[in-house]
């Protein structure tokens, strides 16, 4: 019992130091490839709530499904010191992130409160995907007001 609970230990110990060895490039690809899939999915929707595709609502609830996952993926290590906007290219994460981090992290809940049950919930119709959508991107723009370099 005792090497198992030193083997659990070391691992602990040791993911900081892995996380650490990550340059702020491989973070910023990360991140960069987080909001892509949020983006694909969220497009996916506000194609089909648009009529710019045809309502599906398998692919709908799928969409839905895989923002509700990635809503509960843990950001923090893909916004690590060293990787705002300024100190690595391309990153367009604003240094308030790294200043304020309890606000940041009440946006982020604020969207995974939001997303959750989207899978669902753009089930039946077209028309139940609009109301998702403005809950979600309510959240998204909320954070990218604060936390992103505008535009």
């Amino acid at each position: 019992m005792h090497l198992l609970k030193s083997v659990a230990l070391a691992a602990l110990i040791a993911v900081p130091v892995v996380a650490a060895a990550q340059s702020s490039k491989d973070v910023l690809e990360a991140r960069h490839g987080y909001m892509r899939m949020l983006a694909l999915n969220m497009g996916q929707l506000a194609g089909m709530a648009k009529g710019e595709i045809e309502y599906d609502e398998a692919a709908a609830a799928t969409a839905g499904a895989n923002i509700e996952a990635l809503a509960q993926y843990s950001v923090a290590g893909l916004f690590v010191t060293g990787t705002a906007n300024g100190e690595v290219e391309g990153s367009d994460a604003l240094p308030a992130i790294w200043e304020k981090p309890d606000q940041f992290a009440q946006e982020f809940k604020a969207f995974a409160d939001a997303a959750a049950g989207a899978g669902e919930a753009v089930k039946g119709g077209q028309g139940n995907i609009g109301p998702v959508l403005q809950k979600l991107g309510g959240t998204c723009k909320d954070c990218h007001d604060d936390f992103r370099k505008p535009e």
